[in-house]
């Protein structure tokens, strides 16, 4: 009897003759499990972060759009049609000729000036945030976080709080209209000695160092064949802060500089700009265009090609072994 009551039971869960088992449907507790986790190789998508981030890409790229499109047209073109289309004839190699022979050629005087403060300042700067970071990363000595306290202090005033007094500092030795009124003063990095210091402590292992002086290597030696290869990626990078800061300056040398011969890109555009405005001057604002376009070029190819070295140091320490 008990034999005939499981094998109805079966034979009821099971259907009419031939027909498949009936399965329970799975739950949506089962179907969430199933669903694979978001990681960062398969984020979760959001709508409001894409937004987001395409309206922040307009920002960043529309005035660059704009720059290049109203480089190729002529003084008349630039008012009598819309800023974000071409005009009907394309001036932009008679412009860039036109930039580059301007009054003299004055705008490769100013170039070469803006090159001479960037290899000079910015370079310097590196090198002196490069050696300071190291060192006070990698050795103790009294006055340690005094140093520490005072490099963060200067990090957080701007620099044009400095720009008044570093003028009357200047004037009284003497050096203002000279390069060395903007060099000098480029030379200071603190937020590029912070950066170094930061990434020197991560990224330089001390017991690298220590094998290295056990062998008999020179601390001199230790650095430029172990530390500085090391290095290198976060080098890079202050070296970009740098050089874009020292390329974009205007503050300072319109302050430090009268003399129209020292001028860097920045403020000899701002002087193209002013004769507009004077009596007699001459309006040149296809030319500013154009020179402005001109100007951001060498950044972009720097940072072109100086990009492999700046993303290999994104993650350096992000790993703790």
């Amino acid at each position: 009897m008990t034999t005939s009551l499981t094998t109805a039971a079966a034979t009821e869960a099971a259907g009419p003759a031939g027909a498949a088992p009936v399965t329970a449907a799975p739950s949506m507790t089962s179907r969430r499990r199933k669903r694979l986790p978001h990681t960062p190789l398969s984020p979760r998508r959001s709508l409001p972060l894409t937004l987001v981030t395409g309206l922040a890409l307009i920002y960043t790229l529309l005035p660059l759009g704009w720059l290049v499109i109203n480089a190729t047209k002529d003084q008349n073109g630039l008012l009598d049609s819309f800023g974000l289309w071409f005009a009907d004839d394309f001036n932009l190699w008679d412009n860039i000729t036109r930039t580059l022979t301007y009054d003299g050629g004055v705008f490769v005087r100013w170039l070469l000036n803006t090159l001479l403060y960037v290899v000079a300042g910015a370079g310097g700067a590196t090198v002196l945030a490069v050696l300071g970071g190291y060192a006070l990363a990698k050795y103790n000595f009294p006055g340690r976080k005094a140093v520490f306290a005072v490099v963060l202090g200067a990090v957080a005033v701007p620099g044009t709080a400095l720009a008044v007094p570093t003028f009357l500092m200047f004037s009284k030795m003497g050096l203002t209209n000279t390069p060395w009124a903007v060099i000098i003063p480029s030379l200071i990095s603190p937020f590029g000695l912070y950066l170094m210091w930061v990434f020197a402590s991560e990224a330089v292992p001390t017991e690298l160092l220590e094998a290295a002086r056990i062998d008999g290597s020179g601390e001199l030696r230790t650095f430029f064949t172990i530390a500085l290869p090391l290095l290198m990626p976060g080098t890079v990078t202050v070296l970009l802060f740098s050089m874009v800061a020292t390329w974009n300056n205007y503050f300072l040398p319109l302050i430090m500089i009268k003399d129209p011969d020292w001028y860097p890109l920045t403020l000899g555009l701002s002087a193209w700009n002013a004769q507009a405005q004077t009596a007699g001057g001459e309006a040149v604002f296809d030319l500013i265009i154009t020179g402005s376009l001109l100007t951001i070029v060498p950044i972009v190819v720097i940072f072109l090609l100086l990009q492999r070295f700046w993303q290999s140091g994104l993650a350096a320490g992000s790993v703790k072994e």
